[in-house]
């Protein structure tokens, strides 16, 4: 089963009444690899990621995570979606990290991130715990176990929101533009905990504006525009040589 891409995203069409986010996106995504998507805002880049772990509904294509039909079952040849607890327990795999923290404020760090693994997954409350702390160590935070989030800096509090996906064991994580929130002195220690993440197998797929990233650290680079893929290839290829003249002028404009 190991040749079955990650993600497969066969002709994804997504729509909000008349307008069209989303117009035929194909994306494959190999177990292992890291791939970036890039591109201005308004694009469809962060609902294309939200499609993946059907936090929004397709409304055309096909879209598997490791050889699962994501939000759908197919009988015959029609898909009909599934209902929310299945959608749930398959998103229990996917590890998604949001611009926003979206930290519980009323629990300390360590309590954030034994939440979902012992509610949702029934894990027990000594394994969580000892989990937790083995990703506190990962992302430099240990000695932070038993503050709030109020108490964090914004950099602090996204390596936490980065700690709680792990915590869930996924195959695949999900970054929406995860330092484009913070002050530009912090971003650095997120980016490196996303580096240790790539180095160590972990498939994700990254919507950034953080090009060195995408260059040192993508597989895959895929530049969206007006809910397309423009261009598409290995981000050192597609940086220093971008063929589109869409690329050219997005990127003349941010490197």
């Amino acid at each position: 089963m190991t040749d079955v891409p990650m993600v497969h995203a066969d002709h994804i069409v997504k729509s909000y009444g008349t307008h069209e986010v989303l117009k035929d996106i194909s994306v494959t995504v190999k177990r292992g690899e890291v791939a970036c998507l890039i591109g201005p805002s308004g694009s469809g880049k962060s609902t294309f990621l939200r499609c993946i772990n059907h936090l929004e509904a397709i409304n055309g294509g096909r879209l598997s995570v490791d050889g699962d039909l994501i939000g759908y079952r197919q009988r015959g040849d029609k898909l009909y979606e599934m209902s929310p607890s299945e959608v749930s327990k398959q998103r229990a795999d996917i590890g998604m990290v949001f611009q926003s923290f979206n930290l519980f404020p009323h629990m300390t760090v360590l309590e954030n991130i034994i939440e979902a693994p012992t509610r949702v997954k029934g894990i027990k409350k000594a394994d969580a715990v000892a989990t937790a702390y083995e990703l506190l160590e990962r992302v430099g935070l240990a000695h932070k176990a038993k503050v709030y989030p109020a108490h964090l800096s914004g950099g602090q509090q996204q390596r936490i929101a980065i700690a709680r996906a792990l915590a869930m064991s996924p195959k695949l994580m999900l970054f929406d533009e995860p330092t484009s929130a913070l002050d530009p002195e912090l971003v650095g220690e997120v980016l490196d905990v996303m580096k240790g993440l790539a180095e160590s197998g972990m498939t994700m797929i990254v919507v950034t504006h953080e090009i060195g990233f995408a260059r040192e650290v993508g597989d895959s680079l895929f530049f969206m525009d007006g809910g397309v893929i423009v261009e598409s290839g290995d981000p050192r290829d597609v940086l220093n040589n971008p063929k589109h003249q869409r690329t050219q002028s997005f990127l003349s404009k941010v490197l």
